[in-house]
């Protein structure tokens, strides 16, 4: 064998060590060759400060835990409650949320500065089960303190294991609670519907959870089938919906607007873009009454939003949640992902219901207010949405 051939067989082993060594150790690398394969200033130094406390912290910390920290950190340093870092296993639990199914409480819920408020407890689920109420604050999870984590990262905590157990702290009223709730697999209902008498005529209610996968197929089914049974005119029940998927808020308004603008969202790196009816309404000519109240968020704000500005429906309840920003998820390469603010929304008439940058903002004011009581067993707040359908000639 040629000499060269030789000493290269003896060399190439000791080069493939030496560089899978050194990629895992960028800073040993020289500045000349470690600029263009590490990256900039900035990225080195995160990535030196991994490997630092990776190597030299007095326990062994797991390298992918301590760049979720730092994902998270980032994240955390944005002060904007609306975004997060799923870690792989919050991302697949987010994404069985979304196809209406997970194991958690059984809970819809709002951020609060110190945790989560309760906004719907959902029937026989494990919260219902415990004592959970609506509008109950969860402070804490299994002792450990939600104030100030973003909505998705304080109710993974909350989440789990179908059958294991976690211990909630509540505030309620100015009383401090403690309850066990042992978790379960828990299907989301997105729609629901009935038809219901008011003086002497028939009319549907349409109840909307969340804009999930598929939300406005089973909204149509439901208009088709209270339309069915006789309905004169629909009350489209929006409370307690925290809002979901901006691509189902369009598909769902569309199914009351025959065409014209629904929302716009722009953002940094979003292009602006005006989502427009898809033209295939399924009750374009029904009377109509959008229900909303302070936890009606996001998707649902553009859904009332739109059919408020474009004269389709009077808006009936109390001032809506007020969030005028989007979120976008990106999947990265661990299997987590951000769910990150992208950009704000604009109804047709170039409302932006949010606040100063990612603040809560005005909200929806509704056209006829009507709150509920909650010492009561009536729902005021329908009967108010009834009222108005009636006022507006919605009869046999």
């Amino acid at each position: 064998m040629h000499p060269i051939r030789l000493i290269a067989l003896f060399v190439m082993p000791f080069a493939l060590i030496g560089g899978i060594y050194l990629g895992g150790h960028p800073r040993l690398l020289p500045g000349f060759i470690r600029d263009p394969l590490v990256g900039d200033q900035d990225t080195r130094v995160v990535a030196e400060a991994i490997d630092e406390v990776r190597d030299s912290y007095y326990r062994v910390v797991p390298e992918d835990a301590l760049a979720d920290a730092a994902v998270k950190g980032v994240v955390k340093s944005l002060d904007d409650r609306f975004s997060n870092y799923f870690t792989p296993q919050e991302y697949a639990e987010f994404q069985m949320s979304q196809n209406s199914e997970f194991s958690g409480i059984g809970t819809t819920v709002q951020p609060d500065p110190l945790g989560l408020r309760v906004a719907q407890v959902f029937d026989e689920s494990p919260a219902e089960r415990a004592g959970v109420k609506v509008d109950d604050l969860i402070v804490s999870a299994d002792g450990r303190s939600l104030k100030g984590l973003a909505q998705e990262a304080a109710t993974a905590r909350v989440k789990g294991p179908k059958g294991t157990e976690v211990k909630l702290g509540l505030k309620r009223g100015g009383r401090e609670l403690k309850v066990t709730v042992t978790r379960a697999t828990v299907s989301v209902p997105q729609v629901a519907s009935k038809v219901t008498g008011f003086k002497g005529t028939k009319y549907g209610v349409v109840s909307l959870a969340q804009f999930g996968g598929g939300a406005h197929a089973e909204v149509y089914q439901a208009i088709r089938k209270v339309i069915k049974g006789g309905a004169k005119g629909i009350v489209f029940d929006l409370r307690a919906n925290g809002g979901g998927l901006v691509s189902e808020a369009q598909l769902v308004a569309s199914g009351f607007l025959e065409d014209g603008p629904i929302v716009k969202t722009e953002g940094r790196k979003v292009p602006a873009r005006t989502l427009k009816a898809t033209g295939d309404p399924v009750a374009a000519d029904v009377p109509l009454v959008v229900l909303v109240d302070k936890n009606t968020a996001s998707a649902s704000e553009i859904v009332a939003g739109a059919l408020q500005d474009r004269g389709r429906a009077k808006v009936v309840g109390t001032k809506t949640f007020g969030k005028g920003v989007f979120q976008e998820v990106i999947q990265l390469s661990n299997g987590g992902a951000l769910d990150i603010t992208a950009g704000q929304y604009f109804t047709p008439s170039g409302r932006n219901l949010g606040g100063k940058g990612v603040k809560t903002g005005a909200g929806i004011k509704p056209d006829v207010a009507a709150d509920d009581d909650p010492k009561t067993p009536a729902d005021e707040g329908l009967r108010g949405a009834l009222r108005t359908l009636a006022a507006q000639g919605a009869s046999a």
